[in-house]
Protein backbone atom coordinates (compact mmCIF):
# COMPACT_ATOMS: atom_id res chain seq x y z
CA UNK A 1 0.00 0.00 0.00
CA UNK A 2 1.34 3.47 -1.24
CA UNK A 3 -1.42 5.96 -0.48
CA UNK A 4 -1.28 7.81 2.69
CA UNK A 5 1.96 4.90 3.48
CA UNK A 6 4.04 8.16 5.13
CA UNK A 7 5.88 8.45 8.59
CA UNK A 8 3.93 11.48 10.67
CA UNK A 9 8.12 12.30 11.95
CA UNK A 10 9.41 12.90 9.24
CA UNK A 11 10.60 15.93 7.62
CA UNK A 12 8.84 16.36 4.32
CA UNK A 13 9.13 18.49 1.48
CA UNK A 14 9.16 19.41 -2.04
CA UNK A 15 9.92 22.52 -4.58
CA UNK A 16 7.82 22.83 -7.66
CA UNK A 17 8.41 25.55 -10.59
CA UNK A 18 8.48 26.36 -14.23
CA UNK A 19 12.09 26.24 -15.43
CA UNK A 20 13.53 26.51 -19.34
CA UNK A 21 14.79 23.10 -20.74
CA UNK A 22 16.27 22.53 -24.38
CA UNK A 23 13.83 20.92 -26.23
CA UNK A 24 13.58 19.96 -29.64
CA UNK A 25 16.02 21.38 -32.04
CA UNK A 26 17.84 22.88 -28.40
CA UNK A 27 14.44 25.31 -28.31
CA UNK A 28 14.50 26.90 -25.02
CA UNK A 29 10.93 25.60 -23.56
CA UNK A 30 9.33 25.76 -20.78
CA UNK A 31 8.76 22.86 -17.68
CA UNK A 32 7.20 21.95 -15.09
CA UNK A 33 9.85 20.66 -12.38
CA UNK A 34 9.09 19.14 -9.20
CA UNK A 35 11.43 17.20 -6.52
CA UNK A 36 12.14 16.21 -3.21
CA UNK A 37 13.83 18.64 -1.11
CA UNK A 38 16.95 17.31 0.76
CA UNK A 39 17.87 14.43 -1.05
CA UNK A 40 20.09 12.57 -3.01
CA UNK A 41 20.37 9.38 -4.90
CA UNK A 42 16.37 10.61 -6.61
CA UNK A 43 15.04 9.15 -9.50
CA UNK A 44 13.53 10.83 -12.08
CA UNK A 45 10.25 10.74 -14.46
CA UNK A 46 9.41 12.56 -17.32
CA UNK A 47 6.07 13.30 -17.43
CA UNK A 48 4.48 14.31 -21.05
CA UNK A 49 1.23 16.22 -21.34
CA UNK A 50 -2.26 14.88 -22.36
CA UNK A 51 -4.36 16.31 -25.05
CA UNK A 52 -6.28 19.17 -22.74
CA UNK A 53 -3.21 20.57 -22.46
CA UNK A 54 -0.12 21.39 -19.90
CA UNK A 55 -2.77 22.19 -17.24
CA UNK A 56 -3.17 22.07 -13.65
CA UNK A 57 -3.83 18.60 -13.89
CA UNK A 58 -0.06 17.62 -15.09
CA UNK A 59 1.21 19.63 -12.24
CA UNK A 60 -0.89 17.94 -9.82
CA UNK A 61 0.33 14.17 -11.38
CA UNK A 62 3.87 15.85 -11.32
CA UNK A 63 3.47 16.61 -7.35
CA UNK A 64 2.05 13.60 -6.16
CA UNK A 65 4.89 11.61 -7.66
CA UNK A 66 7.63 13.69 -6.71
CA UNK A 67 5.64 12.91 -2.83
CA UNK A 68 6.73 9.31 -3.05
CA UNK A 69 10.35 10.53 -3.98
CA UNK A 70 10.61 11.17 -7.40
CA UNK A 71 12.12 14.63 -9.38
CA UNK A 72 9.43 14.71 -12.12
CA UNK A 73 9.61 17.70 -15.43
CA UNK A 74 6.44 17.78 -17.57
CA UNK A 75 7.63 19.95 -20.50
CA UNK A 76 5.15 22.15 -22.61
CA UNK A 77 5.29 20.55 -25.70
CA UNK A 78 2.44 23.07 -27.17
CA UNK A 79 4.42 26.12 -25.91
CA UNK A 80 5.68 26.74 -29.96
CA UNK A 81 1.88 26.98 -30.63
CA UNK A 82 1.41 29.74 -27.84
CA UNK A 83 1.05 30.41 -24.44
CA UNK A 84 -1.97 31.14 -22.11
CA UNK A 85 -5.18 29.34 -21.06
CA UNK A 86 -4.37 25.78 -21.32
CA UNK A 87 -7.82 24.31 -23.23
CA UNK A 88 -6.86 27.44 -26.02
CA UNK A 89 -3.11 26.49 -26.13
CA UNK A 90 -4.28 22.94 -27.13
CA UNK A 91 -7.13 23.67 -29.50
CA UNK A 92 -4.72 25.95 -31.30
CA UNK A 93 -2.12 23.12 -31.22
CA UNK A 94 -4.85 21.28 -33.16
CA UNK A 95 -6.07 23.46 -35.27
CA UNK A 96 -2.54 23.66 -36.40
CA UNK A 97 -2.71 19.95 -37.20
CA UNK A 98 -1.19 18.36 -34.18
CA UNK A 99 2.15 18.69 -32.32
CA UNK A 100 4.44 16.72 -34.83
CA UNK A 101 5.89 13.53 -32.79
CA UNK A 102 9.17 14.53 -33.90
CA UNK A 103 9.30 17.55 -31.90
CA UNK A 104 7.76 15.91 -29.02
CA UNK A 105 10.79 13.50 -28.94
CA UNK A 106 12.74 15.74 -29.31
CA UNK A 107 11.15 17.41 -25.81
CA UNK A 108 11.05 14.17 -24.30
CA UNK A 109 15.15 14.10 -24.89
CA UNK A 110 15.48 17.45 -23.58
CA UNK A 111 13.84 16.89 -20.80
CA UNK A 112 15.32 13.29 -20.01
CA UNK A 113 19.22 14.81 -20.06
CA UNK A 114 17.79 17.78 -17.93
CA UNK A 115 17.02 15.14 -15.59
CA UNK A 116 20.02 13.35 -15.93
CA UNK A 117 22.15 15.98 -15.47
CA UNK A 118 21.23 17.28 -11.61
CA UNK A 119 23.57 16.50 -8.72
CA UNK A 120 20.47 14.27 -6.99
CA UNK A 121 19.97 12.42 -9.56
CA UNK A 122 20.07 8.59 -9.36
CA UNK A 123 20.73 8.12 -12.87
CA UNK A 124 17.40 5.94 -13.51
CA UNK A 125 14.17 8.23 -15.11
CA UNK A 126 11.04 6.76 -16.44
CA UNK A 127 8.35 8.28 -18.56
CA UNK A 128 4.99 8.43 -18.62
CA UNK A 129 1.74 9.72 -19.90
CA UNK A 130 -1.90 9.77 -20.13
CA UNK A 131 -4.57 9.81 -23.18
CA UNK A 132 -2.05 11.69 -26.43
CA UNK A 133 0.90 11.44 -23.52
CA UNK A 134 0.42 7.53 -23.55
CA UNK A 135 0.97 7.15 -26.92
CA UNK A 136 3.44 9.44 -27.29
CA UNK A 137 5.85 7.95 -23.80
CA UNK A 138 5.75 4.57 -25.33
CA UNK A 139 6.39 6.14 -28.58
CA UNK A 140 9.66 7.41 -26.47
CA UNK A 141 10.29 4.25 -25.13
CA UNK A 142 10.71 2.56 -28.32
CA UNK A 143 12.86 5.65 -29.96
CA UNK A 144 14.38 7.25 -26.71
CA UNK A 145 17.77 5.70 -25.80
CA UNK A 146 18.22 5.75 -21.84
CA UNK A 147 14.53 5.27 -19.93
CA UNK A 148 14.20 2.70 -17.55
CA UNK A 149 10.56 2.50 -17.63
CA UNK A 150 6.98 3.26 -18.82
CA UNK A 151 3.66 3.98 -18.02
CA UNK A 152 1.18 4.28 -21.02
CA UNK A 153 -2.27 5.71 -19.32
CA UNK A 154 -4.72 5.19 -21.98
CA UNK A 155 -2.89 6.27 -24.69
CA UNK A 156 -4.90 6.30 -28.16
CA UNK A 157 -3.61 5.69 -31.24
CA UNK A 158 -1.08 2.96 -30.52
CA UNK A 159 -1.91 0.96 -32.69
CA UNK A 160 -3.34 2.21 -35.93
CA UNK A 161 -5.64 -0.17 -38.30
CA UNK A 162 -6.53 2.47 -41.00
CA UNK A 163 -2.94 3.35 -42.76
CA UNK A 164 -5.28 6.85 -44.03
CA UNK A 165 -4.92 7.90 -40.00
CA UNK A 166 -1.01 8.26 -40.55
CA UNK A 167 0.06 11.75 -41.41
CA UNK A 168 3.40 13.76 -42.31
CA UNK A 169 3.57 14.72 -37.94
CA UNK A 170 2.45 11.24 -36.94
CA UNK A 171 4.08 9.00 -39.98
CA UNK A 172 4.52 5.79 -37.74
CA UNK A 173 1.99 4.03 -35.33
CA UNK A 174 3.95 3.33 -32.28
CA UNK A 175 3.08 -0.35 -32.52
CA UNK A 176 5.12 -0.74 -35.68
CA UNK A 177 8.19 0.09 -33.84
CA UNK A 178 7.51 -2.14 -30.25
CA UNK A 179 10.29 -4.23 -31.54
CA UNK A 180 13.10 -1.28 -30.35
CA UNK A 181 11.12 -1.04 -27.47
CA UNK A 182 14.15 -0.65 -24.67
CA UNK A 183 12.42 -0.73 -21.77
CA UNK A 184 9.36 -2.62 -19.44
CA UNK A 185 5.93 -1.07 -20.13
CA UNK A 186 2.66 -0.96 -17.40
CA UNK A 187 -0.26 -0.04 -19.34
CA UNK A 188 -3.11 1.30 -17.52
CA UNK A 189 -7.10 0.82 -19.37
CA UNK A 190 -10.33 1.29 -18.95
CA UNK A 191 -12.59 -1.45 -20.39
CA UNK A 192 -15.27 1.36 -21.94
CA UNK A 193 -12.45 3.05 -23.59
CA UNK A 194 -13.54 4.15 -27.09
CA UNK A 195 -9.42 5.20 -27.42
CA UNK A 196 -7.71 2.68 -27.37
CA UNK A 197 -10.61 -0.09 -27.59
CA UNK A 198 -10.40 -3.12 -25.50
CA UNK A 199 -9.22 -4.69 -29.23
CA UNK A 200 -6.30 -2.47 -29.68
CA UNK A 201 -5.11 -3.35 -26.52
CA UNK A 202 -5.53 -6.74 -26.89
CA UNK A 203 -3.13 -6.22 -30.05
CA UNK A 204 -0.35 -3.94 -28.28
CA UNK A 205 -0.60 -7.10 -25.40
CA UNK A 206 -0.36 -9.99 -28.15
CA UNK A 207 2.62 -7.91 -29.88
CA UNK A 208 4.64 -7.04 -26.75
CA UNK A 209 4.28 -10.72 -25.71
CA UNK A 210 5.59 -12.10 -29.06
CA UNK A 211 8.32 -9.49 -29.10
CA UNK A 212 9.25 -11.41 -25.57
CA UNK A 213 9.02 -7.67 -24.74
CA UNK A 214 8.48 -7.09 -20.66
CA UNK A 215 5.29 -5.76 -19.60
CA UNK A 216 1.84 -5.60 -17.76
CA UNK A 217 -1.05 -4.46 -18.45
CA UNK A 218 -4.14 -3.88 -15.50
CA UNK A 219 -7.77 -3.48 -17.06
CA UNK A 220 -10.40 -1.91 -15.27
CA UNK A 221 -14.42 -2.42 -15.71
CA UNK A 222 -16.76 0.55 -15.16
CA UNK A 223 -13.57 2.66 -16.40
CA UNK A 224 -13.12 4.57 -19.83
CA UNK A 225 -10.74 7.19 -20.65
CA UNK A 226 -9.09 9.66 -18.26
CA UNK A 227 -10.64 7.91 -15.11
CA UNK A 228 -7.60 9.64 -13.09
CA UNK A 229 -9.31 13.37 -13.81
CA UNK A 230 -10.93 14.11 -10.64
CA UNK A 231 -11.86 17.23 -11.61
CA UNK A 232 -14.37 15.69 -14.94
CA UNK A 233 -17.21 13.48 -14.29
CA UNK A 234 -14.90 10.88 -16.29
CA UNK A 235 -13.04 10.08 -13.01
CA UNK A 236 -13.65 6.94 -11.14
CA UNK A 237 -12.21 6.64 -7.45
CA UNK A 238 -11.79 2.66 -7.01
CA UNK A 239 -10.33 2.08 -10.48
CA UNK A 240 -7.85 5.44 -9.88
CA UNK A 241 -6.59 4.75 -7.07
CA UNK A 242 -5.37 0.44 -7.72
CA UNK A 243 -4.23 2.09 -10.89
CA UNK A 244 -2.35 4.92 -8.77
CA UNK A 245 -0.86 2.44 -6.56
CA UNK A 246 0.39 -0.05 -9.61
CA UNK A 247 2.26 2.70 -11.41
CA UNK A 248 3.99 3.38 -7.53
CA UNK A 249 4.57 -0.10 -7.43
CA UNK A 250 5.89 -0.29 -10.81
CA UNK A 251 8.02 2.72 -10.52
CA UNK A 252 10.17 1.38 -7.50
CA UNK A 253 10.61 -1.99 -8.89
CA UNK A 254 12.46 -0.66 -11.89
CA UNK A 255 14.04 2.59 -10.71
CA UNK A 256 14.68 2.57 -7.20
Amino acid sequence: MYWNNIDTGAYEGMLAETVTVAGDNGDPIHAYYSRPLHKTGVPGLVLIPHMPGWDEFCREVARRYTQHGYAVICPDIYQRFGTGHPEKVSADMRAAGIVSDASVMGDVKGSLDFLRSQPTSSGKVGVIGMCSGGRHAFLAACTIEGFDACVDCWGGGVVVDDPSQLTPGRPVAPIDLAADLSCPVLGIFGNDDRNPTPAAVDKLDEVLTSLGKEHEFHRYDGAGHAFWSSQTDRYRQAQAVDSWEKTFEFFEKYLS
